[in-house]
């Protein structure tokens, strides 16, 4: 079987001139003809080179994995039941979907932060894309009560960036994402700033903290997209040479006079902005810890990318000792940014085998009676099925999920839609819904409870992300209740099953032919 598509996609727009015959290990035309143009992946890097390594267009699409991996969380299914209840009065009248309760908090101390839904939406950075559609995706997460958070970079990308003494003194930029989320926010939810290597040097959670009353801060370790530092193109030389002057790595240097002219030119037509790669270190890590809690921060998150087990041992077990509100873990495979397109395909590992191992290793802390924090699981998750599959895999620990593409998906159809209506081009599939933006966003009735008549003023992205909540809240809803789970700390790992053998030898989950063997007897007799 082939796990990878490795010959030509859409990602990096190349293809195969013989689609029905390719070489399964190389990914090349099974027969490469003289004459050629170079359609696939190999001939377009022999014409543009380093430019095929990341998906385009940039700063208009987000990425995922094409791999296609030995298990993930189709390789389970949820099991139901028809006797009683959890968390509520097993009566039928009582027992409805609708009153499944999946409001959380979390918190290590006595405050927490509430959330309407256990969600995150992963950090979001410096990309464009995430920049045109920030109004929908943080204030759509303060819409729908659950913790957003602004990714690396942002300050030191801002164009109007303040710095004194090598420090942010004001960044516009990170104002504006903070008050998107703040405008909205009305009690249940948070918004976090990340920060890498730069943005630690900048200060920019200090200013956060200081500056913006931000409470949460989180330290970023990595992601599941990529194994190397967060990356832009950068369309102007006055942009290269501005973000080359505040340390960022630029390729190809805007500072060398051959390449300034090979840009005026036309030879490549955008530079590359690369962060560093994080150094962990225990004690510097705690620290850091040390230093944000004095610096004001009532939540301290840490978020770790796809690396090698012994890195998420760190993980957990820093985040433990530090005694962290929350531990996010991305599996590998998905993209918000620019990720390189093979890493993001070959490099790392997946959810369910992340996950997996997560567990193992909280289990281990917690069996010594370990401090365990509340932890989220992200990487590719979209809806609700994979919600109650990665909340049973990480059960009881496993407190949240991460949420990244998806919400950012509903973020950019929302705006799009939104200027259509407002131009009076309402979509012809949308028009029997009606023309106005209430009419069109089912979400709107919900909201125009809290709002009144100013619904009709909220970003229409938002709406939509809201929106877009509230389909994977009732759909989570409807997966508790039939297994008669009411309420989001009755979830278990036994209210999944693995269809394979494979499945079930790799996360320990009971295998399909083997559950409920014991009550079975018991019920039948031996």
């Amino acid at each position: 079987m082939t796990y990878s598509r490795i010959g030509a996609t859409d990602a990096t727009r190349t293809r195969n001139r013989t689609p029905n015959s390719v070489s399964p290990f190389s990914g090349m035309c099974s027969v490469c003809l003289e004459g050629c143009t170079g359609t696939c992946e190999v001939g377009k890097s022999a014409i543009r080179g380093r430019e095929v390594i990341y998906p385009s267009p940039f700063g208009k699409t987000t990425s995922a994995s094409e791999k296609d991996y030995p298990v993930d969380f189709s390789h389970f299914n949820i099991n139901g039941t028809a006797v009683g209840a959890q968390g509520i009065e097993a009566d039928s009248d009582k027992a409805i979907f609708p009153a499944v309760k999946v409001e959380t908090e979390i918190g290590a101390g006595d405050e927490k932060i509430k959330l309407r839904a256990p969600f995150v939406f992963a950090a979001q950075g410096s990309t464009n894309v995430a920049k045109q559609n920030w109004d929908g995706y943080a204030s759509g997460a303060a819409l729908a009560g659950v913790i957003v958070a602004v990714g690396e970079n942002v300050c030191g990308m801002d164009p109007d960036l303040e710095v004194k003494n090598g420090r942010v003194l004001r960044s516009p930029d990170l104002e504006y994402r903070v008050k998107a989320f703040n405008d909205y926010y009305d009690g249940y939810g948070a918004i976090a700033i990340q920060a890498n290597v730069e943005d630690t040097r900048l200060g920019v959670l200090e200013y956060a903290l200081e500056k913006l009353g931000v409470q949460m801060v989180e330290l970023k370790w990595g992601q599941g997209a990529k194994d190397i530092g967060g990356e832009v193109k950068l369309s102007t030389l006055e942009r290269a040479l501005q973000l080359k002057e505040r340390g960022y790595i630029v390729l190809p240097d805007p500072t060398d006079p051959k390449v300034q002219e090979a840009f005026k030119q036309g030879a490549f037509e955008e530079f590359e902005r690369h962060s560093r790669l994080g150094m962990v270190d225990e004690e510097s890590f705690h620290a850091r810890v040390q230093q944000l809690r004095e610096a004001g921060a009532k939540f301290i998150s840490l978020k770790t990318g796809a690396y090698r087990p012994a890195d998420l041992a760190r993980a957990v077990k820093y985040a433990s000792d530090a005694k962290l509100d929350l531990l996010t873990v991305d599996g590998a495979g998905g993209g918000t940014g620019m990720s390189p397109w093979r890493m993001m395909n070959e490099w790392g590992i997946p959810t369910v085998y992340i996950e997996s191992l997560l567990y193992q290793y909280l289990e281990r802390l917690a069996a010594k009676g370990a401090y365990i924090p509340a932890v989220a699981i992200a990487g590719g998750f979209t809806l609700e099925d994979q919600v109650f599959k990665g909340l049973a895999l990480g059960a009881p620990y496993v407190k949240l999920v991460a949420l990244g593409r998806a919400p950012m998906t509903a973020a950019m159809v929302g705006k799009t839609v939104g200027e259509m209506i407002e131009r009076g081009r309402v979509p012809k599939e949308l028009q029997k819904y009606g023309e106005a933006m209430e009419q069109v966003f089912i979400g709107s009735v919900a909201l125009k409870d809290r709002y009144g008549d100013e619904v009709k003023n909220l970003p229409a992205s938002a709406v939509a992300v809201y929106t877009y909540v509230d389909r994977v809240v009732a759909g989570l809803q409807q997966f508790m209740a039939g297994a008669r789970k009411f309420s989001l700390e009755y979830i278990s790992r036994d209210d999944i099953f693995a269809l394979t053998r494979e499945a079930a030898e790799i996360t320990g989950i009971t295998y399909v032919m083997d559950v409920d063997q014991e009550e079975v007897d018991q019920i039948l007799g031996s």
